[in-house]
């Protein structure tokens, strides 16, 4: 990797990261890319001390762990203070994450869960305490994260189909 620009090899150690990151190790994907495992975790070294791996993240079924109630929360923040109030907004007992938006009136939005009403009641109190204004809350059924076909070309891709049919939105 020179210059965070990713190559072939980069791209497929995310690609197959992204499909399973506690179950997949760094011998399976050289196994995969025909590397030796060393490689592989060299170049994951690599990726980690960039920053373009972040880290590894489990994926929680927050309705089975006893907070039926996922909700996302729609904000918006003076553009001088929306970084802060994210941090701030991240320290809330229930939020799961923040994104800030980079543009526009809705900028930042909260995910947050609860066991009940309460709950999400006491962080929309403590989210408008920081001075965060609340525009819209969406009671979010399910949440389910994919990995990113982009980092294969569609001939390196296990899935593509040949007959023009990517399964990624048609021909």
């Amino acid at each position: 990797m020179k210059d965070g620009e990713l190559d072939s090899v980069d791209r497929h150690i995310l690609y197959y990261l992204q499909q399973d990151a506690r179950g997949t190790s760094s011998s399976d994907i050289a196994e995969k890319l025909d590397l030796s495992a060393s490689t592989v975790r060299t170049r994951l070294n690599k990726l980690e001390e960039s920053g373009i791996v972040r880290g590894y993240h489990i994926d929680i079924d927050y309705d089975l762990a006893g907070y039926p109630l996922y909700t996302k929360i729609v904000c918006t923040a003076r553009i001088p203070e929306r970084d802060e109030l994210g941090k701030k907004a991240r320290e809330i007992r229930g939020v799961t994450a923040v994104r800030e938006i980079m543009t526009g009136e809705r900028n930042v939005y909260v995910n947050a869960i609860g066991r009940d009403h309460d709950d999400l009641d006491r962080i929309n109190r403590e989210l408008d305490e920081l001075g965060l204004e609340i525009i819209d809350e969406q009671l979010i059924r399910d949440e389910h994260v994919c990995p990113y076909r982009g980092f294969l070309d569609p001939e390196e891709d296990p899935e593509f189909e040949r007959d023009g049919d990517d399964r990624r939105g048609g021909p």
